[in-house]
């Protein structure tokens, strides 16, 4: 109570953006510990492609953070005495 919607909206879509960088990391070393079967199922790019590698991190980022702007910016915009009463 008393926190600026904008203030809210960060913290949210920190939060988030954190989740997110968090499976990126996890799904590169994945990534990277499984080159040699990717490779066998990769045609025209090879396994360890840092342009593929950082176009789809920078994808997974932007799409973390709009999936966690979009309900937090709807719910900054919730009267918190209403929210706290059930009305």
């Amino acid at each position: 109570l008393g926190a600026e919607a904008r203030r809210v909206q960060a913290m949210v879509v920190g939060q988030g953006t954190r989740v997110v960088l968090i499976g990126i990391v996890v799904g590169v070393v994945a990534a990277f510990g499984v080159t040699r079967v990717l490779e066998s199922l990769l045609y025209g790019v090879g396994a360890l492609d840092p342009t593929i590698f950082l176009a789809m991190s920078a994808a997974m980022i932007a799409v973390g953070a709009l999936a966690s702007w979009l309900p937090a910016r709807r719910a900054s915009n919730v009267d918190p005495v209403r929210s706290l009463t059930g009305g």
